[in-house]
C-alpha cells in the first residue's frame, strides 16, 4: 500500500492581534518571535502579506531561519492581488514577487503559492487564457488556485487546472448555491484546503498592522464539522504528494484552536497546545498537553534579537 501524503495543518498569518492576546506567552521571553513559536506547534503557516506586496529576499531568509528547529515546517504564500484581482502582469512585478519567494523555495520551505481569485472571476475563455498566462509567469513555483465561482467546478474548468498542473483549493464554505461535495478534486500533486468559517453574516477581520495577520470570520468550527473535513483530507492524502490545510477564521484565535483540533483528529491523538490558549478554551483543549517551558526555552536570552 503506498504511503499516505504528509498533511501540514496550520493558521494563516502569525502577527494577528488575537494571537498576542490569546495564544502567545506573557510575559514574552527575550527575543520572542510569534512565527518561531507557532513552528513549535504546527508544520505550516500561510503567508498573507504577499497578497499586498512583494517580500524582500532578506526577510524571506530571516523567516526561513525562524522555523529552522522544525524540519517538517513549510510556508505557503498568497500571490499578490495585483495579479489575481487587478489582472496586471507587469514583468517587473512578476520578477519582484518571484525574488521574494525564491529564498523560501531554495531552503525547501515553500510548499506552494496560492492564487486567490475573486468571486467575479468565472470560467470564461478570457479568464482561462489569463490563468494560463499567470501560470506561465510563475512557472518556477507550484501553484494552487482558490476559485470562488462555481463555474470553475465544471469538468472543463477542472481539466484546464489538470492540464497546467494547478492545484484546486477546496474552501469552506463554498459559494452560495453550491452544496459541499462528498468528494474532493485533485488537479495536481498538491491538495489544498482553506477553512474560512461558516458564519457568512460575520464581517471579515482586518489583517494585522504588519500585514501578516489572517483575515477571517468570527466562527469556531465544531468537532463534528472538522470531522467532515477530516474525511475529505484523508481522501486527498491517498492520492496527493502533499496536503496543506489552512484555517483563516481567526477571531478569538479560532484559527489556532481549530488547527490544533484538526491535527488531533488526523493524528488520532491530541498534540501539545499553548498554555495561554488552553486557559482560554479549557473545554476544547482538555485533552491537550502543555509544554510552555519547552517553547520558552528555545529563546536564548543572550541572543541578538531581530524584529522581522
Amino acid at each position: 500500500m503506498p504511503a499516505l501524503a504528509p498533511v501540514r495543518c496550520g493558521p494563516a498569518g502569525w502577527d494577528h492581534t488575537y494571537r498576542h492576546s490569546f495564544v502567545y506567552p506573557k510575559p514574552r521571553p527575550r527575543c520572542f518571535h510569534p512565527l518561531e513559536y507557532l513552528a513549535e506547534y504546527f508544520d505550516l503557516v500561510e503567508i498573507n502579506t504577499t497578497f499586498y506586496r512583494a517580500l524582500r529576499p532578506e526577510i524571506s531568509r530571516l523567516w526561513a531561519s525562524r522555523v529552522a528547529a522544525n524540519p517538517r515546517f513549510q510556508f505557503t504564500a498568497k500571490l499578490n492581488r495585483q495579479f489575481t484581482h487587478e489582472r496586471v502582469l507587469e514583468p517587473e512585478a512578476v520578477a519582484a514577487s518571484a525574488r521574494g519567494l525564491e529564498p523560501l523555495a531554495e531552503a525547501g520551505r515553500l510548499g506552494c503559492v496560492l492564487m486567490q481569485f475573486p468571486a467575479w472571476f468565472r470560467f470564461t475563455g478570457e479568464n482561462r487564457n489569463f490563468l494560463i498566462r499567470l501560470r506561465r509567469a510563475f512557472a518556477r513555483f507550484p501553484l494552487v488556485a482558490e476559485m470562488q465561482h462555481t463555474s470553475w467546478m465544471r469538468e472543463e474548468a477542472l481539466g484546464v487546472l489538470i492540464d497546467y498542473q494547478v492545484g484546486f483549493c477546496h474552501i469552506d464554505p463554498l459559494p452560495p448555491g453550491f452544496a459541499l461535495p462528498p468528494r474532493v478534486w485533485l488537479t495536481s500533486s498538491i491538495g489544498y484546503v482553506r477553512l474560512h468559517g461558516r458564519n457568512l453574516t460575520a464581517p471579515s477581520l482586518p489583517t494585522g498592522a504588519s500585514g501578516r495577520g489572517a483575515a477571517g470570520r468570527a466562527y469556531l468550527y465544531t468537532t463534528e464539522e472538522l470531522a467532515e473535513w477530516k474525511e475529505r483530507i484523508e481522501h486527498l492524502r491517498r492520492f496527493a504528494e502533499s496536503v496543506f490545510v489552512v484555517m483563516t477564521n481567526d477571531a478569538g484565535a479560532h484559527a489556532v484552536l481549530n488547527a490544533l483540533e484538526l491535527q488531533a483528529l488526523l493524528a488520532g491523538e491530541a498534540p501539545r497546545a499553548p498554555e495561554a490558549l488552553r486557559r482560554r478554551y479549557p473545554r476544547e483543549l482538555a485533552g491537550f498537553a502543555s509544554e510552555e517551558a519547552s517553547a520558552a526555552g528555545l529563546f536564548n536570552p543572550n541572543a541578538f534579537c531581530e524584529v522581522a
